[in-house]
């Protein structure tokens, strides 16, 4: 269990852990592979959320995930990416957490996942949480424990 004090340290800076879902490239389910693959070439991500047409998370794709589509025995073949949707082979079984989320569950999950998306109860997809925005929080923490531990024993 994370400490009170550590846990309020981190959560002043709560707002800047979620990036929200307008500002985060996504793909839907829909799109064919051949869009996604532009998509994720163009924004350099190694993986993007994708949503249904109601914004509703559904998983994942990764560039991986799109190369294998395209690999045959002896070449690569890129039309069979416009034959295909990003629905058909996206990785359907990620870590997400729900909105509002418990910061000792976000840390657990972010050492194997370089980001988090958040979702609502009903798998609205909210946005994310990226582990370089908590590792920035992470950092002020250790910059700034000093002076916040002087401040709280004063309290008394």
């Amino acid at each position: 269990m994370i400490s009170t004090e550590i846990s309020d340290m981190l959560m002043k800076n709560k707002r800047h852990f979620l990036i929200p879902a307008s500002q985060v490239a996504s793909l839907n389910a829909d799109n064919s592979l051949a869009h996604a693959f532009l998509v994720l070439t163009k924004v350099r991500y190694s993986r993007i959320p994708v949503l249904d047409h109601e914004s509703k998370f559904m998983g994942e794709l990764s560039m991986p995930l799109i190369t294998e589509q395209m690999l045959g025995l002896d070449d690569i073949d890129l039309q069979r990416l416009d034959g295909m949707t990003v629905g058909e082979v996206m990785d359907r079984e990620i870590d997400t957490v729900q909105d509002p989320y418990d910061l000792e569950e976000i840390l657990h999950l972010l050492v194997d996942n370089p980001f988090l998306p958040v979702v609502s109860q009903d798998q609205d997809f909210v946005g994310i949480i990226t582990r370089r925005e908590m590792m920035k929080s992470l950092n002020y923490l250790a910059h700034n424990f000093d002076k916040n531990l002087n401040l709280m024993d004063n309290r008394d």
